[in-house]
């Protein structure tokens, strides 16, 4: 097996949602090359099953990281990719999708706006 990138794992970050197959992170680096974070139209309406999957994500986010920039690392670049540009934003100027350790920031005012019950200390499934 080739050498794969290092990756920053976030050790008590879920590891997806549960009950749904849904991953938050993943477990090594991928061999064929980093999965580029980029914005994705999200098409989930309030109260769908594939909204409460983001909200959950971003609770785990905001409940792991808070107002502080964190490191992609292993967090699942799809997940990122449904918040990016919206809810996620990068941290810096050098910000680069291809990089384990491209730094993010959570959008607060926004991500309040869109999914009100992750910042919420219990989130029900």
């Amino acid at each position: 097996m080739a050498n794969l990138p290092e990756m920053t794992k976030h050790r008590g970050f879920p590891g997806g949602m549960p009950s749904t197959g849904v991953q938050f992170t993943i477990r090594r680096a991928n061999p064929k090359g980093v999965t580029p974070i980029k914005a994705l139209p999200r098409r989930a309406r309030p109260g769908t099953k594939e909204h409460k999957i983001d909200g959950a994500f971003l609770h785990a986010l905001w409940h792991h990281f808070g107002t502080e920039p964190f490191e992609r690392g292993n967090l699942d670049a799809a997940r990122l990719s449904l918040l990016f540009g919206r809810e996620v934003l990068p941290a810096d100027k050098t910000f680069d999708p291809l990089s384990y350790e491209a730094m993010l920031v959570i959008n607060e005012k926004l991500a309040r706006q869109n999914f009100p019950e992750s910042f919420e200390n219990i989130f029900e499934i």
